[in-house]
């Protein structure tokens, strides 16, 4: 990098190191931090166990926060101070390109935590992929995306179980429902709603024709029992159906009808779970993911009305195009919404999407123009 571009590279990075930590309320959080801290110091604190590790869970996670965007605040400070020590061209300035590098990839991740403001974006997630019309070619795109998400949880340290999977015919899958447990899964996998579009040569005819499949991801946070308190759900309103489970998920999966699907009839919902170890265990866990999708298509609704308001409503990003994989003639991975664009394939369905989640949150943040 030549010293004029690192001198502009290292400003930009401190204003906006200084804007996102106005953005952070480092002031409000001081003072929620201060008055945490003196109910700790209650002699009788600790009576109540459980009361008192969520004030102390708060308590840290506040002070790491603030803690962070201090010291960010100051290496940027410094880093500035650093490179008008040098002169042009000196060994040093790869020293200072270094400390440059490694305080973007700090600021970058801390930003991120910034965008990841919603209700449920701390929650864990689930998230169901579905293979659109197509057939075998999109089954087996189904099967990509599926791979892609496993290996993006992995990469992440994320827990990630599979509560019902239905194969293709001949190859691939028609539907898979996640379950992802990690810290933000919701709030970053919101980057993968949508409609997911390849084209591709086909693998399955002998001329290997130019081929367009489609996929569609639906993600829901996964929430606790006061989130859904007031959704009461009558009898009436759903229609639940057993069936005999396929695949792993215990000695007795396959030879019991223990695997369920349950319609909301009103909103013509559907979740099907298969893989816990029981017909009880499996209903109750697609009865509070159906609870999770109502909540999220209330705020959704309500969001929408709001939009029409403001008059800046556009489509629903389920069952729009968000993200398209060019694998012939070219090779390219394009999201309609941010127009960011990443030109290996491989390695994006390999599981690398932290750039696409970023770009996503930025996008997000912005709201409409």
């Amino acid at each position: 990098m030549l010293y004029s571009e690192l001198v502009d590279a290292i400003t930009d990075l401190k204003k906006n190191v200084f804007r996102a930590k106005d953005c952070a309320h480092l002031p409000q959080i001081k003072a929620e931090s201060e008055d945490l801290r003196i109910k700790t110091e209650v002699p009788n604190f600790w009576d109540d166990p459980q009361e008192a590790s969520k004030i102390s869970q708060r308590l840290s996670s506040l002070q790491k926060k603030y803690e962070k965007w201090v010291y960010l605040a100051n290496d940027a400070e410094g880093l500035q101070e650093m490179l008008g020590m040098f002169t042009e061209d000196s060994e040093e300035q790869q020293e200072v390109e270094k400390e440059y590098e490694a305080l973007k990839k700090r600021f970058q991740e801390a930003e991120k935590d910034l965008l990841l403001s919603g209700d449920f974006d701390t929650r864990n997630a689930v998230l169901e992929i579905t293979a659109g019309a197509g057939g075998t070619e999109a089954q087996d795109f189904a099967e990509m995306l599926l791979r892609m998400y496993l290996r993006f949880c992995e990469r992440k340290g994320w827990k990630c179980e599979i509560l019902e999977k239905s194969e293709g015919v001949e190859a691939g899958i028609k539907s898979c429902l996640l379950e992802i447990i990690g810290e933000n899964a919701f709030g970053l996998l919101s980057a993968e709603k949508g409609t997911h579009r390849l084209v591709r040569q086909s693998p399955f005819n002998a001329k290997n024709l130019r081929q367009t499949s489609f996929s569609g991801v639906m993600v829901t946070p996964e929430l606790e029992e006061v989130d859904t308190a007031d959704i009461h759900i009558p009898d009436n309103e759903i229609r639940v159906d057993t069936f005999r489970a396929s695949g792993a998920g215990g000695q007795h999966v396959n030879k019991t009808d223990s695997a369920v699907r349950m319609v909301h009839i009103p909103t013509n919902i559907v979740v099907v779970c298969q893989n816990q170890r029981s017909q009880h265990q499996n209903r109750e866990k697609a009865l509070q993911v159906l609870k999770s999708r109502l909540v999220l298509k209330i705020k959704e609704e309500e969001a929408l009305k709001a939009s029409l308001v403001r008059g800046d409503h556009t489509e629903a990003a389920w069952g729009t195009q968000i993200r398209n994989y060019v694998l012939h003639p070219y090779k390219l991975v394009k999201d309609t919404r941010t127009g960011y664009e990443h030109s290996n394939p491989d390695l994006v369905l390999d599981g690398e999407l932290d750039d696409f989640h970023q770009y996503f949150l930025q996008w997000r943040a912005k709201g409409p123009e």
